[in-house]
């Protein structure tokens, strides 16, 4: 899909200019979080994009899609640096034989369409074995359809080095296994909230990583914590460790089902079939790493929460 002018910016009032963003966010979020693999995180860059829009002189824009594209990209790259992670192995901007010929520019939207889930949680998959120049230039050009003409100046090289670039991040993607990757990633989230809910304390210690981060938003303590005495996690915007998760969640968690969000097996509290509080959560050789809890209206209307 090329990136179109979607305003004209010259003479935009402050009004305008918001709501152009707000109907661009959902997309802005949703690359931000197929590249970092974190919602918390891809809001965190969403908002950083915003803050730099309020920031711009409106009428030096042309085309507010390709900007806010180039900008939130580069947000990613520079917070992936900041993270530590795998940096881009290349030698220069001239595509191999193999990554030449293998683009994915044949396959109709229809294609993409039905291949977009397994995409996505493939991706996830190994993401830490795919330096930030690989993760942007597959995720804008694979999932999102960008032409490399069109992603070369977000990730500042040639057509030719971002289709490379793409292409060694598509072979590491394929090695993937989605299907077993989304059984594994489900039976896990579901062993976890059911040891929550039993009490279970030496279970969720079994299966969450030494090193577990929790994170949480304003909204989703605020909400959670009057009903602390129903069961409720006692929720906080930051615990980390094994020990300290387990104690959140130990004996609690009882509403909370299995869910897909955005095609990661995840959870989510829905106590009308509409999701009020969406459990991201990572698993990495078997165990949990990372569990991201929103109750914010703009992030949930921004993610796919499909209940089991």
């Amino acid at each position: 899909m090329p990136v179109t002018p979607t305003h004209s910016l010259p003479g935009v009032t402050p009004d305008e200019l918001a709501d152009a963003f707000v109907a661009q966010r959902p997309r802005l979020r949703a690359i931000a979080t197929r590249t970092l693999g974190s919602v918390w995180d891809a809001d965190d860059v969403v908002q950083e994009t915003w803050l730099r829009l309020q920031r711009t002189d409106a009428s030096t824009i042309d085309n507010l899609e390709a900007w806010l594209t180039t900008v939130v990209s580069r947000a990613c790259v520079d917070h992936l640096r900041r993270r530590g992670a795998r940096p881009d192995a290349w030698a220069d901007e001239l595509p191999d034989e193999t990554g030449a010929a293998e683009d994915l520019t044949t396959e109709g939207p229809e294609q993409t369409a039905l291949r977009a889930e397994d995409v996505g949680l493939a991706l996830d998959a190994v993401l830490d074995a795919l330096g930030p120049l690989e993760r942007l230039s597959f995720v804008l050009h694979d999932v999102f359809g960008l032409s490399f003409d069109d992603v070369a100046p977000v990730v500042e090289r040639s057509p030719a080095a971002a289709r490379q670039l793409a292409s060694r991040a598509r072979r590491k993607v394929r090695g993937a296994d989605p299907e077993g990757d989304r059984s594994r990633r489900t039976e896990a989230v579901d062993v976890f909230l059911r040891a929550a809910r039993e009490g279970d304390f030496g279970g969720l210690l079994q299966l969450l990583d030494p090193d577990v981060e929790l994170r949480a938003d304003d909204a989703v303590i605020a909400s959670a914590a009057p009903h602390a005495g129903e069961g409720a996690p006692l929720l906080a915007s930051s615990i980390t460790g094994a020990d300290a998760v387990a104690r959140v969640f130990a004996g609690r968690a009882a509403g909370a089902s299995v869910a897909l969000v955005d095609g990661i097996p995840g959870a989510a509290y829905a106590p009308d079939g509409v999701a009020r509080g969406v459990y991201a959560v990572r698993v990495e050789g078997g165990r949990i790493t990372r569990i991201e809890v929103f109750a914010a209206p703009q992030v949930l209307a921004d993610l796919d929460v499909v209940l089991g």
